[in-house]
């Protein structure tokens, strides 16, 4: 494609925007799947492996559990894009055909909902029975489940940048039960790259994933439950405004300190501080 526009002096533009419209002329579901591909492709937090991006459009938010016959072959997945998405042969991810084509899409607001529909289905699929049945001090077979690591991971980040009412919904739903879920010994085994190491993240609370991902949304429904202990220490002495600020998230940090309960200076199990973290780490705010 790229070696013909050259050939030719068609503007990329408009190779790009033709091609998109013929995705989405495509009939059944093709056009829809085209569309849903380079949405993953376009806005993941990392290049997606092959065995993900397929398990990811097998989600469904209204089922309980994964149907593994919607997982669509690979042929079908690239074949839906018209070759705008290639499988890269040395890492085995998927990418676009050309960086432009990732401005052609932030810049023309094509896919506007991109961040909401990832992180609908990264929350549905954590919803799903079968994996809230998994032992959330056991290691899981990820190769059964290529997609569990990028949901546990990363929606919060796609829930920040696209937060509907279902979305919050699905997110509230998963702190309730966070600290018994695989998601937060995943997430905390990844995040915890300072201090102590916890192979079980012991009272990591959905506070503490919510203050770690900056949305504010779910941090404000959070501390107004009963049940909310907003100094919670986790296994590494982590309250959840510790967490916010090791990650420079100040509107989290500002709303926990106008609470009169929080503790600011509340040390981890290193002795260090939010205010220290924050400060060692760059964050002047």
């Amino acid at each position: 494609m790229l070696r013909e526009v050259v050939r030719t002096g068609v503007s990329l533009d408009s190779v790009y925007g033709e091609t998109i419209q013929r995705i989405r002329e495509q009939e059944g579901g093709q056009s829809r799947l085209g569309m849903e591909v380079l949405a993953w492709v376009s806005h993941s937090v990392r290049p997606l492996r092959i065995s993900e991006l397929r398990h990811a459009l097998a989600i469904e938010v209204a089922s309980k559990d994964l149907d593994r016959e919607n997982i669509p072959p690979l042929d079908t997945v690239l074949g839906s894009c018209l070759g705008l998405v290639v499988v890269d042969e040395e890492t085995s991810t998927v990418r676009l055909i050309h960086y432009t084509l990732q401005e052609h899409l932030f810049a023309d607001h094509i896919l506007p909902n991109a961040h909401q529909t990832l992180a609908e289905a990264c929350l549905a699929y954590l919803h799903y029975e079968w994996v809230k049945g998994l032992p959330v001090d056991v290691d899981p077979n990820l190769s059964d489940m290529p997609f569990l690591e990028y949901s546990s991971s990363y929606w919060g980040i796609h829930a920040k940048e696209g937060l509907s009412g279902g979305v919050k919904s699905l997110a509230l739903e998963l702190s309730n039960l966070y600290d018994t879920h695989i998601s937060s010994t995943l997430l905390f085994n990844r995040i915890n790259c300072f201090g102590s190491s916890s192979a079980t993240p012991y009272l990591f609370t959905g506070l503490h994933c919510a203050s770690y991902f900056g949305i504010i949304e779910v941090v404000t429904s959070l501390i107004e439950m009963k049940n909310c202990h907003i100094n919670q220490r986790d296994c590494i002495g982590h309250t959840p405004l510790m967490w916010a600020s090791r990650q420079g998230n100040e509107e989290v940090v500002g709303l926990l300190l106008t609470r009169g309960d929080v503790v600011p200076d509340e040390p981890d199990n290193d002795g260090r501080t939010a205010l220290s973290w924050a400060s060692s780490l760059g964050y002047e705010g």
